[in-house]
This record gives structure tokens, C-alpha cells and sequence, in this order.
């Protein structure tokens, strides 16, 4: 059986991710970035119950029409004020660990859709 290397059309793909680091494309990372398919961002957050409105203005200058929280190894929720933030703009959040948000925002982009995730690393 003859295996091809399928690249995504996007930029940017996630390879791996949990709460310590994550790997986009060849990079190994181990602090908080954010990730749209054309856009690879630094981003100092590290714990997601300190999440501020502020905190997700770098998400939002991307235009997305979903943002993916990832929040470590566990499901974190942000203060409420910080997802209205978002939601008053009328961007989606969905918030979950980073494992999940990795293998979500690769199915988000590849089917072309405006996805920007933010990934917490703090352990």
C-alpha cells in the first residue's frame, strides 16, 4: 500500500498539544500562543479563571467568526465577562483542553473556516 503526505492547505497545523507544549508544524512550543491558519501569535496568559476581556483582544483582532480556548490538560472556564467579551462581538467560544481544541482547530481550517485558537500552557 503506497502512503501519501497530505498537507493542509492552511499555513499553520497543529501536529500535538496537551498542557505543557504543543507542536505546530516542527515547532515545539511550551508557552501560550494563539493560531489562525495563516498566523502564529505569542500570548502571555497562563491560567484560564484569570482570563480578562484584554486577554482575548489578540484573538479578536483576527476576525475570527469561532474562537477555540484551549486550556490546558482539563476543561477550564473563563470568567463569564471574558466570554461576553467575545460574544458581544458575535464570535463564538468554545472552551476545552488543549488536546481537543488541537484536533478542532485542524478540522475548523482545513475546511476553510475563520477559526483563531488560543492555547494555554502552564504546566
Amino acid at each position: 500500500m503506497q502512503l501519501n503526505l497530505e498537507r493542509p492547505e492552511h499555513e499553520f497545523f497543529l501536529r500535538s498539544a496537551d498542557g505543557a507544549s504543543a507542536r505546530v508544524n516542527d515547532r515545539r512550543l511550551q508557552a501560550s500562543f494563539v493560531l489562525a491558519p495563516d498566523r502564529l501569535v505569542d500570548w502571555t496568559p497562563r491560567d484560564a479563571k484569570a482570563l480578562t476581556p484584554a486577554d482575548m483582544e489578540p484573538l479578536l483582532a483576527l476576525e475570527p467568526e469561532v474562537i477555540l480556548l484551549g486550556t490546558g490538560a482539563t476543561q477550564v472556564f473563563p470568567p463569564a465577562a471574558t466570554l461576553a467579551a467575545c460574544l458581544s462581538r458575535k464570535v463564538g467560544v468554545e472552551v476545552m483542553t488543549n488536546s481537543a481544541a488541537a484536533r478542532t482547530f485542524n478540522v475548523l481550517a482545513g475546511e476553510g473556516r475563520r477559526v483563531v485558537a488560543g492555547f494555554i500552557l502552564n504546566e
